[in-house]
């Protein structure tokens, strides 16, 4: 009957899910393989599959514990039973199954729940439950429980007790046991009884019932044909019981993997004034534990890792999980054209998300980009947020994190050091040898590796053996014949070193006079950090990173990392960086922390991945706000043509940030010297300068509207900012088609300063959108850069360079013509002219070069000249950067 009934729940569970495979682990440590017959023919009656993990008998308990701690962390397994002798029966390998997991409810967890009374919420050991099953009217009965020990005899006796029976327990060596044994109704025996015990002592009509501390065990009570009713054994119930826990864990897994609703508990802030620094504000709020806010948002323990105690990895199988849940909304945070008076998009992409959680109890996620050591170190310094809006601890965002854009550097550097290797060894050896070395014989066999075997399958080649190849195709495979001066992969360094702008490798005697130059950029500009924020899986991202163009061969032909062998390298060095870190805001609400791509050079957003996640995580109702880089005629646009695309999400909702201080500097006000008092125009009320400068702010609106996608302006309130030109900047925003602008005061009061700008861009959100890209793939590559430069830019055409046309000829003849376009441009500007600010008009863009990013999936036309290595000003970060000694404090972060 249990069997049946098993049977038929878990055939429901299976019929609702119906990819559902429920996966019970046994480790045993003995030699009765009969036991693995049993549960097998059980497990197979009732649809369970079993895995049995055989461990020889004299294992040792830490030999057991890793094998626990294994299958903890296998996914696939549901449950997980312990077949053991009892030696091995002790605390620490019971209490190292997790709760979860254990099918026979024998850790300190469920045994707990067990004596609360809480039964619906722990599953009880099988053995208690066969002899619950076979004793019946225990109501005033005296029930003795001998040799049952440890969690077993703590279950039967918590059971017998909770069913009105008066219960006494025992060991056989017990003095006063013949007494016990007289008076009992009942005799439960854990163990085998002992010869000098005589069968006299129990008396007659007594009903005797045999079990052993191993469920699986048939051990009998040798007791003679005196009582009443024989000793039964309860081995076979027990194991159907035992299933019967299987399917119920099996049915709280799947509930476990369910979308579930946040319990979070946000941080209290009390902010000050005048407004402290940023990292005083950051040390003086105390962070949530990252497993507890994990928990809070619905994330499982098995899609976290831990890295210290506020931030932690996020795994990608949670997209599986939560497949089915629909998306919530995609607000993207864009800026007008950036001056160095700081216009804050990070603190309003902070701010926003702290007004909607933790004020208007909305779930929301921020995720933002990892920041470069370059800038951190260089001029601009951190890029956590600010004031009371900001990701903390700030000193852990800003300072490695979680090692992402080092595995970046090592695989770049991987890849560029493959390159020189390769030129190298094919300079210096004849087809035979290289083909010898390439495929040598191991152990006395000779084979391709899986990535040889599809270089081979591309040149034609549909052969297996190495033996059978011809010379000629000999000589296809081992030649990439690169020619070296359409090298475009380069090594990178994650500091602002401008004298590794341009320099000489190869000058060692050893390198055999292969000198060529070369040049260093900074990590984050690397084509893997855009590979990084634009994939979509582990198996995405090795697709892309085997289609990395590195230089053409002497035909004129694409060589790629796939032809050098070392996407399988590359991957693996990646394989942890490619999931997002979790971290808080001030007031505890969750954030995403991934990729950094430049915004210049590349895209300048954080990754799909932490969008696609956080969007399931919020629910359907909730927002993920994620920030572009620089103006919004930069990020804003390539999150539109280029993330969008990857990403297939749509965004719901553009937030547009200004200051009045940013928009005077455009309406013509005085230039800004970084470190130097602002001039009187920017600290008095001057309505002429803001409603000049106003026309950037507008023309943003209009690049915004290009893509149908509804704004809302977020005006950084500045306490030098008068009420008559906040009141100005938000009606000229709104009458030149923002949804709506909103003064914002997140900086100085946090949440509850952006509370009216999270009701803006809740209304907002509900529109209609009618989203759509700029332009189409299948144009010519002109084209599309001709479309960004009038219709986003403004100018009057484009003018392209030879060397430019040369190379579009060349991708357009290699196949990479239908990709989108990221310009790589000033910021500063709308144009490529940085002193020019407003709106620029009547210019001609020149576009000197166009590159390629085949992996990431874009080609980037160089308008003008574009730095992709910073230099050290002369008065660097650095200079306030310290370490206290004693307490190990990071000082001088801002």
């Amino acid at each position: 009957k249990i069997t049946e009934n098993a049977k038929k729940s878990l055939a429901s569970l299976k019929r609702e899910n119906p990819r559902l495979e429920p996966t019970l682990a046994i480790i045993q440590a003995h030699n009765d393989h009969s036991i693995q017959e049993r549960n097998k023919n059980f497990a197979k009656e009732v649809g369970v599959r079993v895995v049995h993990i055989c461990l020889p008998a004299d294992s040792s308990k830490d030999e057991i514990v890793n094998e626990i701690l294994r299958l903890n962390e296998d996914p696939n397994v549901q449950g997980l039973a312990l077949d053991l002798p009892e030696s091995f029966c002790s605390s620490k390998v019971l209490n190292t199954v997790k709760p979860e997991k254990d099918v026979d409810g024998l850790s300190d967890v469920n045994l707990g729940r067990l004596v609360r009374g809480d039964v619906s919420d722990c599953l009880v050991p099988p053995t208690a439950c066969a002899v619950m099953e076979l004793v019946k009217d225990l109501g005033g009965k005296v029930v003795l429980v001998v040799g049952a020990s440890g969690a077993v005899g703590a279950a039967l006796r918590c059971m017998l007790q909770r069913n009105g029976a008066m219960t006494m327990s025992c060991c056989w060596k017990d003095p006063q046991l013949q007494t016990k044994l007289h008076h009992a109704n009942t005799v439960i025996a854990g163990s085998a009884k002992p010869d000098d015990v005589p069968v006299s002592w129990i008396k007659p009509g007594t009903t005797v019932i045999s079990c052993s501390h191993d469920v699986t065990s048939s051990g009998q009570l040798s007791c003679g044909q005196q009582n009443t009713l024989a000793a039964e054994s309860v081995s076979s119930l027990a194991i159907a019981m035992r299933m019967q826990n299987m399917v119920k864990n099996t049915e709280r897994w799947i509930q476990s993997q369910q979308y579930r609703k946040w319990d979070l508990r946000c941080l209290k802030l009390q902010p000050l004034s005048p407004v402290p620094s940023d990292i005083e504000i950051s040390r003086a709020q105390s962070p949530k534990a990252v497993d507890v806010l994990a928990k809070e948002i619905g994330l499982l323990t098995d899609e976290i890792e831990i890295h210290g105690q506020t931030k932690a990895k996020v795994r990608l199988s949670l997209l599986e999980r939560l497949k089915d849940q629909p998306d919530g909304k995609y607000v993207l945070v864009a800026g007008i054209t950036p001056t160095p008076l700081g216009e804050g998009k990070s603190t309003v992409t902070i701010g926003l998300v702290q007004a909607l959680t933790a004020h208007l109890h909305i779930n929301s996620f921020a995720c933002l980009r990892q920041p470069s050591q370059g800038p951190t170190f260089g001029v601009k310094g951190g890029a956590a947020g600010g004031g009371y809006a900001q990701v903390i601890p700030m000193e852990e965002f800003n300072l490695h994190l979680t090692g992402d854009i080092h595995a970046i550097t090592a695989a770049n550097n991987l890849l560029a050091a493959a390159i020189d290797a390769r030129i190298l060894h094919e300079s210096t050896q004849s087809d035979k040898a290289l083909y010898n070395r390439l495929v040598p014989v191991v152990n006395g066999v000779r084979g391709f590796s899986a990535i040889q075997l599809a270089r081979l399958r591309r040149l034609g080649i549909n052969k297996t053996d190495p033996g059978t190849l011809t010379e000629e195709e000999i000589s296809k495979f081992v030649r990439l014949d690169i020619d070296p001066s359409t090298i475009t992969w380069q090594r990178v360094v994650d500091t602002n070193d401008r004298f590794l702008r341009k320099i000489m490798i190869g000058q060692a005697n050893t390198e055999k006079g292969f000198v060529r130059q070369a040049q260093f950029d900074i990590a984050v500009a690397s084509e893997i950090m855009a590979i990084l924020a634009l994939t979509t899986s582990l198996q995405d991202m090795k697709e892309r990173l085997g289609r990395v163009v590195v230089a053409n061969d002497k035909k004129g032909d694409a060589v790629t990392a796939e032809d050098l062998g070392v996407t399988g390298a590359l991957a693996v060095l990646m394989k942890d960086a490619i999931k997002p870190t979790l971290m808080q805001t001030l007031e505890g609400t969750p954030v995403f922390v991934h990729a950094g791509p430049f915004a210049n050079i590349a895209h300048g957003n954080s990754s799909v991945l932490a969008d696609k996640i956080a969007l399931k995580l919020v629910g359907e109702k909730g927002f993920v706000v994620t920030e572009a880089g620089f103006g919004a005629d930069i990020g804003m646009e390539k999150f539109f043509n280029i993330k969008c695309r990857a990403s297939g999400l749509v965004p719901s909702v553009v937030v547009l940030v200004a200051t009045v201080r940013a928009l005077k500097m455009h309406g013509g006000g005085p230039s800004v010297t970084a470190g130097a008092p602002l001039k009187k125009e920017y600290m008095e009320e001057n309505l002429q300068l803001v409603a000049d400068g106003c026309c950037n702010l507008q023309k943003q609106i209009q690049i915004a509207q290009l893509f149908g996608v509804p704004v809302v302006v977020a005006l950084n309130v500045f306490k030098t900012d008068s009420p008559a030109e906040v009141d100005l900047v938000c009606e000229i925003a709104k009458q030149s088609g923002a949804f709506d602008a909103v003064p914002c005061n997140h900086w100085s009061a946090g949440g509850r300063g952006a509370v009216k700008l999270a009701h803006a861009v809740e209304k907002a959100a509900s529109q209609t959108n009618s989203f759509k890209y700029l332009y189409s793939l299948e144009l010519p590559i002109v084209e599309k850069i001709r479309i960004i430069a009038q219709k986003v830019y403004g100018a009057q055409d484009i003018e392209l360079s030879p060397a430019a046309q040369s190379q579009v000829d060349c991708y357009t003849r290699q196949g990479f013509g239908n990709l989108p376009i990221c310009m790589a441009k000033t910021h500063l500007s709308l144009s490529h002219q940085p002193e020019r600010k407003g709106v620029p008009t009547g210019f001609i863009l020149p576009i000197s070069d166009v590159r390629a990013s085949i992996g990431a999936g874009f080609i980037y036309p160089l308008v003008g000249t574009m730095s992709t290595m910073p230099g050290l000003p002369t008065r660097p970060c650095f200079y306030d950067i310290d370490l206290d000694p004693v307490t190990e404090q990071v000082k001088g972060l801002f």
